[in-house]
């Protein structure tokens, strides 16, 4: 453990421990139904769709902890748009708390309800991965002003990028993904090509961690 605190930011490292109960038990939970709905209807298990649906998840609760719990500037509620973006010098420590922070914390957001999106119907859609963007947005703004935080409309369009980010991430992945040979699309290959995109979301997070401290 001491070994991850060094490679990690420490307030992401704490996040990660004050879920770790949570998820421990969410996790347990799920799999448990899963397995026992999956022998009584006889469907087929599928582990890197079971492990992928469990990470997206994960991330939800994750996202919604740090939203709800981290520190910020200012508690005064803004509904003008751009009005705080404006205030950050584009080279200050809040710049990429505040502004980039926002974006990049929806991009995994974008990308996995656009590859739920596909997985379901068959095709992508922007239309949708940017309402849902917008509702969830919305959503944890609106419940901010209930839990002592503030709503900020600055917030909702910098989630929204963020989000279109990820539905563009995961058309680029699909183009990448085409081009495997056909002999190597499997699951297993599915699996690790998942965990890459991944791992490639928490370099981004830890990155901008460091830059931001």
């Amino acid at each position: 453990m001491k070994v991850v605190s060094k490679l990690i930011p420490v307030k992401v490292y704490n996040i990660l421990i004050d879920l770790l109960p949570m998820i421990i038990l969410f996790s347990v939970v799920m799999i448990s139904i899963r397995v026992i709905t999956c022998i009584y209807s006889k469907e087929k298990i599928i582990f890197y769709k079971e492990i992928k649906n469990l990470l997206y998840i994960i991330y939800c609760f994750a996202l919604f902890h740090l939203v709800t719990t981290t520190d910020f500037e200012s508690f005064s509620n803004n509904f003008t748009p751009f009005k705080e973006i404006m205030r950050y010098h584009t080279t200050s420590v809040l710049f990429y708390r505040n502004v980039i922070g926002n974006i990049a914390l929806f991009i995994p957001f974008g990308f996995m309800i656009t590859d739920m999106i596909k997985e379901k119907a068959g095709k992508s859609n922007i239309l949708i991965t940017s309402l849902i963007t917008l509702l969830t947005s919305t959503t944890i703004e609106v419940i901010q002003m209930f839990i002592g935080r503030s709503f900020d409309i600055d917030d909702i369009l910098l989630n929204f990028i963020g989000g279109l980010l990820g539905f563009v991430s995961y058309q680029i992945m699909l183009l990448l993904y085409k081009h495997i040979p056909e002999k190597y699309k499997t699951n297993r290959i599915k699996f690790f090509f998942f965990i890459f995109i991944i791992a490639l979301f928490i370099l981004l997070f830890i990155m901008l961690y460091e830059v931001a401290q």
